[in-house]
């Protein structure tokens, strides 16, 4: 029953003729949503606390960078294998691959003090606040 259901969800979210493709425009623009890095900002007098989710990804495909009062966070989660019966049948999958990328605008930041760290899926960038103006491109190792 299952099986039948997301079959004719998936006929009609691919038709072509399914309002000139307004269909399939609504449901790629919904995945796209689904691939963006999801995150809380935290600010206090003294610092920024970014938090991202960033289930599935490999500590060593993330890279951040400070520059001009920016966070650049770029990641990447490698394919991976699902599991499908012998005919090759797969109900639904929605699990995504590829590059991501997000940036966040954080002023008067101390950048030589930006410190990072990812544990369970989620990377949690803390950035100290600075009143004097400094040097402001920095690369920021991951703990």
């Amino acid at each position: 029953m299952s099986n039948d259901l997301m079959n004719r969800f998936n006929r009609l979210a691919n038709s072509d003729d399914f309002f000139n493709n307004f269909g399939r425009s609504f449901f790629n623009s919904w995945n796209n949503e689904m691939k963006s890095l999801k995150s809380d900002i935290k600010e206090t007098d003294k610092e920024y606390i970014v938090k991202i989710d960033m289930p599935g990804v490999d500590k060593k495909n993330i890279a951040l960078n400070f520059k001009d009062d920016v966070l650049t966070v770029d990641a990447k989660r490698d394919s991976f294998s699902d599991e499908s019966d012998p005919k090759g049948n797969i109900i639904t999958s929605e699990r995504d691959y590829g590059t991501y990328s997000r940036s966040y605008r954080l002023p008067q930041v101390d950048g030589k003090a930006i410190s990072a760290k990812y544990e369970d899926g989620v990377l949690t960038v803390t950035l100290p606040k600075t009143k004097e103006e400094i040097d402001k491109n920095h690369n920021i190792q991951i703990d």
